[in-house]
């Protein structure tokens, strides 16, 4: 299969959120290689050689943290997260695609203002100069990182979360093909 082909199965997504979403998965993927990795070496070094990596600990909490906020987006427009539809029968499609909309714009409207506030503390963070425990890297930067992947969220959940409930795309596992 060429790659474009695998592109088109995995990625149902339109236009620019497929890129979007192929880049965040990358990036995701790049971290959690690099975790493994560097878990591996940890733990030779530390039972082969009697010394551990410098570090490790921390690093493997801010790969993770880069590694969630990567996914979140791409979740959230995917759908992908935990649904209860204990009435959905019992409810009219008209009433559900109201709810659809609304859980939309709260969700949208929650994560655009957790990003401005997180955003918030990032620029105090740096103002302050605070750094993490043991490497000594600015805490502020991924604080940054995290509040611009929530805005990134909030913004593709309400376009393209709006888009899939406008026109009952929910349902991604016919398009991915599994």
């Amino acid at each position: 299969m060429q790659l474009s082909g695998w592109i088109d199965k995995h990625y149902p997504e339109p236009n620019i959120y497929r890129w979007i979403g192929l880049v965040l998965e990358g990036i995701s993927a790049a971290v959690l290689l690099l975790l493994v990795l560097l878990t591996c070496f940890d733990v030779i070094g530390r039972y082969f050689f009697n010394n551990s990596i410098d570090g490790a600990v921390e690093i493997t909490q801010l790969g993770l943290a880069v590694m969630v906020f990567a996914q979140m987006p791409v979740m959230t427009w995917r759908g992908g997260h935990v649904v209860v539809d204990l009435l959905d029968s019992v409810l009219g499609k008209r009433v559900i695609k109201v709810l659809g909309i609304f859980s939309v714009f709260i969700i949208s409207t929650s994560f655009y203002f957790l990003a401005i506030r997180i955003y918030q503390l990032a620029e105090r963070s740096l103002r302050r100069g605070e750094v993490t425990e043991y490497l000594g890297l600015p805490a502020g930067y991924i604080a940054e990182y995290i509040a611009f992947m929530s805005w990134l969220t909030a913004a593709c959940m309400l376009t393209y979360g709006a888009y899939r409930v406008l026109t009952n795309k929910n349902d991604l596992s016919s398009q991915v093909g599994e």
